[in-house]
């Protein structure tokens, strides 16, 4: 699908047909296809293997999953640097694994464990890792939107090549919070790029009934000056492409840039809701033909770039690593009781 442009100050054009050949339009190596291929697998994986440990009680609380959206971290992480920081809400598993994080610390910590980034303490919603510049899934919708705006003043302030990626999905976009950081990121023109990632039902909403002029969430950010475009988030082409250009843009002084990545969750808001709000066929449908993963396999087999073997065997060697974060996971203690009085705030 063809991005989609709209210059600050002017109106959004008609939308475009969606089309599958922006993909093969856009020039990378095997190397990378396959690493993409690799990285999306490995979240997709991940998670099949933490929706399965909550269904056997091993994981409580709450649980977010990212399938169906892997295409938006891998290919924005592509089109950014080490130097780049991150922020997200609460769906963050597929964020943390695409910056880098160690899957064992990120299963250990939705388990509860002593293991994970967290020790144990957070769970889902609260991982944090300064080493790979990620700074947290925020349970608090929208929460995050002003603390990647204060992150990017950071980076401004201090002189740092570094630019925020800022997530949130369409839900969160109606907050007042994200407002008030739009306006502040322009005024000052902070390195921050605002990632919308557009699932279509919010928490269980469709856009459609929460949203005013709801398919061009990318741009709200036009009373402020910031420019957008709507991108394909099935495709990580598409989106490698895109970030390349919002990142450009935000490095090179001239502030925010708003990215609406058009994705799909194949599950609920979170594990305990049964997305009655949608049928079934709109699912199955979305995964027949939308789905990021196949939709980049039948890319690289049609153009010979893979064959069906090195895929399988991908396939395979990422299974393995995502068994083993599980058994590390189970294996790793519980918290010691002490930990219950460690890093605690105290105001006195």
């Amino acid at each position: 699908m063809a991005t989609r442009k709209a210059p600050a100050k002017k109106p959004a054009a008609k939308r475009k047909p969606a089309s599958a050949a922006k993909s093969s339009a856009v020039k990378v190596s095997k190397d990378e296809l396959l690493n993409h291929y690799r990285e999306m697998l490995a979240i997709r994986r991940f998670e099949e293997k933490a929706g399965q440990m909550y269904g056997m009680g091993l994981i409580g609380g709450f649980c977010h999953l990212y399938i169906g959206q892997e295409a938006v971290v891998v290919g924005m992480r592509a089109a950014t640097t080490e130097n780049d920081t991150v922020v997200t809400s609460y769906r963050d598993h597929g964020h943390m694994l695409a910056c880098g994080m160690d899957p064992d610390g990120v299963m250990a910590e939705l388990t509860g464990r002593r293991g994970g980034y967290s020790k144990g303490k957070g769970g889902s919603m609260h991982m944090f890792s300064h080493e790979k510049k990620f700074y947290g899934g925020h349970g608090i919708v929208g929460a995050q939107v002003p603390i990647g705006t204060g992150i990017a003043f950071a980076h401004q302030y201090l002189e740092e090549p570094a630019v925020c990626l800022t997530y949130l999905g369409d839900g969160a976009l109606n907050q007042g919070q994200v407002y008030e950081a739009f306006n502040m990121a322009a005024l000052w023109k902070l390195p921050v790029i605002y990632i919308i990632e557009n699932n279509k039902y919010g928490m269980g909403t469709s856009i459609e009934r929460s949203s005013a002029k709801s398919t061009e969430l990318f741009n709200r950010g036009q009373a402020y000056g910031i420019p957008g475009m709507q991108v394909d988030g099935m495709d990580v082409l598409a989106v490698k492409e895109a970030g390349e250009k919002a990142a450009e843009h935000a490095r090179s002084g001239k502030g925010p840039y708003i990215l609406e990545m058009m994705t799909y969750r194949y599950r609920g808001h979170s594990m305990s809701d049964p997305a009655k709000y949608r049928s079934k066929e709109e699912v199955q449908k979305m995964r027949q033909e939308r789905d990021p993963i196949e939709r980049l396999r039948g890319l690289m087999l049609d153009q010979g770039h893979a064959e069906e073997s090195e895929l399988k065997e991908i396939d395979r060697a990422v299974k393995a690593r995502v068994s083993a974060a599980a058994e590390f996971a189970q294996n790793s203690p519980e918290p010691d009781p002490s930990e219950l009085f460690t890093d605690i705030y105290v105001e006195a």
